[in-house]
């Protein structure tokens, strides 16, 4: 059904034009341009009325500095341009500012606007309808981003930091130029995924980066330190960090990360470490000594009648032992992360490394409780004497900070065609924020009530290293003053 045309207003027109957004209607008279018509919202953003631009030239209603004389997007410029060509014209971005009669000062704003010719029956332009809209917030917040991006950049080159973005989708990569640099390559040298991997070494490539990236994809973070050869051969070390983002789905979509060169500080380390073997291997035959003449004198005194003799002979033993696993420990580090740590794999029972392990430590031990809950018989093939230092180290962490007649619980068990090991204690547990750090090298929780119990913190990182090489898994439970359960899971 159509509408009555008798009932619409004479002024229907003016009163739509009025009510459109941003929109100006100028004669086109060169060069004065008299403004006609202007829709209410073009008032409002520029900040004027109605009885001041109407019948006005433009340039009288909005001024122009006389620098934009040669400006190709200023406005006498642009309605030029419209009249001689008959063709619209748009300006994307230009600036004008305007007159804020609440701080008596012209501000900045940013505007976008479309300039069409209006003809008429004879196709001679006769009006330029001119559209604009303040993209004032727009522009501000692209200044503001290109801003903090400067500022990243000049953060990330001052620090030494190279950033890179995966698309795991496409597989695109791109990089910073302290890339080429970071991997011992020529300025301006193009750095591609597969370059950098050619240039990590084979084991790390297998035992930290493959197993990294499947963690990344399931945590949304990653952070390793792996080893890199340089074109000339010299070896170097980089540190990256960062995070993958997810679609809505919760497919991973991009990676985005750091890397440091780190060669300094591994070096500095690997002096240390060298260090650390050396005096460990020089104080590892006295103590062997030391321990053979208390095994001698704890024979030879056995029928003695005072109990001091023998009390003191048997704390002496236990303090050797506690030396020698220390040096131990300190060896096995060094070989670590030299990469001379061996794993000598033989089949064997687990059940039975537990029975073993459990006895060998409470010769020493006498104030706690230990059940073993075994399952079947199972059967692994792995290095024997090393994830017996798992499993002592599990266990010695449950008695060091258990209190006194409580009960340890270790259980094992297949799930998965995995072996699992958990050792349970009823000790003063682990704060969440800790947990993620436990098995860091030379970790050690901060809490009052442990500040007296001795470690260096290389235990559950030794630990964690040897079951990583196993390829298997190793993780802890725990909640504050309620005890701890620490797992290992083995691939059968």
């Amino acid at each position: 059904m159509s509408p009555d045309l008798n009932i619409l207003p004479e002024n229907i027109f003016q009163i739509l034009f009025e009510k459109s957004p941003g929109s100006l209607l100028i004669k086109a008279d060169t060069p004065r341009f008299t403004i006609l018509a202007v829709s209410d919202s073009y008032l409002q953003i520029t900040a004027t009325t109605r009885e001041a631009v109407l019948g006005k030239g433009f340039f009288e209603a909005f001024p122009e500095e006389e620098s934009h004389a040669t400006d190709e997007r200023a406005a006498r410029n642009v309605f030029t341009r419209v009249i001689e060509t008959g063709e619209k014209v748009d300006i994307p971005t230009y600036r004008y500012d305007v007159y804020n009669p609440a701080t008596n000062m012209r501000e900045p704003h940013f505007w976008s606007c479309s300039n069409v010719p209006v003809t008429n029956s004879d196709n001679k332009i006769v009006y330029i309808l001119n559209t604009v809209a303040d993209i004032s917030g727009e522009v501000k917040a692209k200044e503001t981003a290109i801003e903090s991006e400067n500022r990243l950049r000049l953060a990330t080159e001052a620090t030494g930091l190279a950033t890179w973005d995966l698309n795991l989708v496409n597989h695109n990569f791109m990089c910073s130029a302290r890339m080429a640099e970071i991997f011992g390559h020529p300025p301006g040298t193009i750095v591609t995924v597969d370059s950098m991997r050619g240039q990590i070494t084979p084991d790390d490539m297998e035992n930290i980066i493959r197993r990294s990236f499947r963690e990344a994809i399931i945590t949304g973070e990653y952070l390793y330190e792996v080893k890199i050869l340089w074109p000339d051969g010299s070896q170097h070390w980089i540190k990256t960090q960062g995070i993958v983002l997810f679609n809505q789905n919760k497919q991973p979509l991009r990676m985005l990360g750091t890397i440091l060169d780190i060669t300094e500080n591994k070096r500095d380390e690997i002096r240390k470490n060298d260090f650390i073997a050396m005096a460990s291997h020089e104080l590892k035959t006295p103590l062997t000594s030391l321990k053979a003449y208390i095994q001698v004198l704890t024979k030879k005194t056995i029928q003695s009648d005072d109990p001091f003799i023998n009390n003191a002979l048997v704390k002496a033993g236990n303090q050797v032992n506690k030396m020698s696993d220390l040096i131990y420990s300190f060896l096995d580090l060094s070989r670590l992360e030299s990469g001379k740590l061996q794993l000598k794999m033989q089949p064997f029972d687990i059940n039975q490394l537990i029975t073993d392990t459990i006895a060998e430590t409470m010769m020493i031990n006498y104030n706690h409780h230990v059940d073993f809950i075994p399952g079947s018989a199972i059967t692994i093939t792995a290095d024997r004497e090393k994830i017996g230092q798992v499993i002592g180290n599990f266990l010695g962490n449950a008695i060091k900070y258990s209190p006194k007649d409580s009960t340890i619980t270790i259980s094992s068990r297949v799930s998965d065609n995995e072996l699992q090991v958990a050792v349970v204690d009823e000790g003063i547990g682990i704060k969440r924020k800790d947990q993620e750090k436990l098995f860091q090298r030379f970790y050690r929780v901060e809490n009052e009530k442990i500040k007296n119990i001795s470690g260096f913190g290389i235990g559950l990182y030794l630990a964690s290293e040897i079951i990583q090489r196993h390829k298997g898994r190793i993780w802890v439970e725990s909640e504050e003053d309620k005890g701890s359960t620490f797992y290992f899971s083995l691939p059968l």
